[in-house]
């Protein structure tokens, strides 16, 4: 079994209060506290089979421009995504199976690019983001449970697609046993792993009480086994995947600050932090009732992203 990072995005923060304040409020933490962000999805060879765990941005998304309210900043593309998979040494044609973890753009932007693929999604984010097709497979759970996960899907040997919902509402996380390890790869259950290890959920989710639940399920699988956590924001997702570093509670990560912030020009568009959906004023919104020309300063105060429907505080400059 082989795993690897998809890395697409680098050199970016989040905010404490981001990473944290999703229970107790953002107001109590420290929002001069920055810990580093990027952007990286997974693939899986299995021997027999390549199987990407998202797909991440789709290719053209324009880069976040950084401003004093910035709470997340996913940092500057290294490549797009399709770039880094053939670096990698993998092409479109050789992906047999992707599994979502949830709808949003970072995660799902580059579906459309592997023809050959079954996707495995939940009911819920297929219906969010309108799939239809032979090629996808809404997950059933079919397998009972796994550990103590009530819900579970057996994708190959050694490969799991677990039902966590919270972040999203048919949010999963992928497990995969090697070697005598576990690997979760997780989407956003937690931001970053600090969040893990403090045990707070970031502000970001549809279902406060399932995401509490999850984050307690996970918390409480790590603590009985050998797992290295393979988050998808923070760059200590491929630093434990590259060292095989497993989750210990009594010994916290080193909290490393962020470097020098680029960020470009501002092009007009509007980016959202969380998911990764563009707003664009020439396109406007109109699903939504926003017409074509609508500036982002503009829009009512109670639009939500399309997408993930967070507020507009949640968007930076594109």
């Amino acid at each position: 079994m082989i795993i690897k990072a998809v890395k697409f995005n680098e050199n970016g923060f989040m905010t404490q209060p981001f990473a944290f304040g999703g229970e107790d409020g953002m107001d109590k933490f420290d929002s001069t506290v920055r810990y580093r962000s990027c952007l990286q999805n997974y693939v899986i060879e299995t021997g027999s089979e390549v199987i990407l765990v998202d797909t991440g941005l789709p290719k053209g998304s324009p880069a976040m421009v950084v401003d004093e309210n910035t709470q997340i900043y996913i940092g500057s593309p290294i490549t797009d995504y399709m770039s880094a998979l053939a670096d990698l040494g993998y092409t479109p044609n050789q992906v047999t199976k992707i599994l979502v973890t949830h709808k949003h753009e970072d995660h799902t932007g580059e579906l459309r690019s592997f023809p050959n693929a079954k996707i495995y999604i939940s009911s819920e984010e297929a219906d969010a983001l309108n799939l239809t097709g032979a090629n996808i497979v809404r997950a059933q759970y079919k397998d009972g449970p796994y550990y103590n996960f009530p819900e579970a899907q057996k994708i190959a040997e050694g490969v799991w697609y677990v039902k966590t919902k919270g972040h999203a509402n048919g949010n999963s996380i992928i497990i995969v046993e090697s070697d005598g390890l576990f690997y979760l790869i997780h989407g956003d259950v937690t931001y970053t792993d600090e969040a893990l290890y403090e045990n707070k959920l970031s502000i970001v989710y549809e279902d406060k009480e399932a995401a509490r639940e999850t984050l307690d399920r996970v918390r409480e699988f790590v603590q009985n086994h050998p797992t290295v956590y393979c988050s998808t924001h923070t760059p200590l997702g491929y630093e434990n995947l590259e060292m095989k570093r497993t989750v210990d509670f009594s010994n916290p990560p080193q909290s490393i600050p962020p470097g020098d912030i680029q960020s470009g020009k501002a092009t007009g568009k509007y980016i959202c932090s969380v998911c990764g959906k563009v707003y664009d004023p020439a396109i406007g919104d109109p699903e939504h009732g926003i017409p074509a020309g609508t500036a982002f300063e503009d829009l009512p105060d109670d639009w939500k992203c399309p997408r993930c429907k967070q507020s507009k505080d949640k968007f930076n400059k594109a």
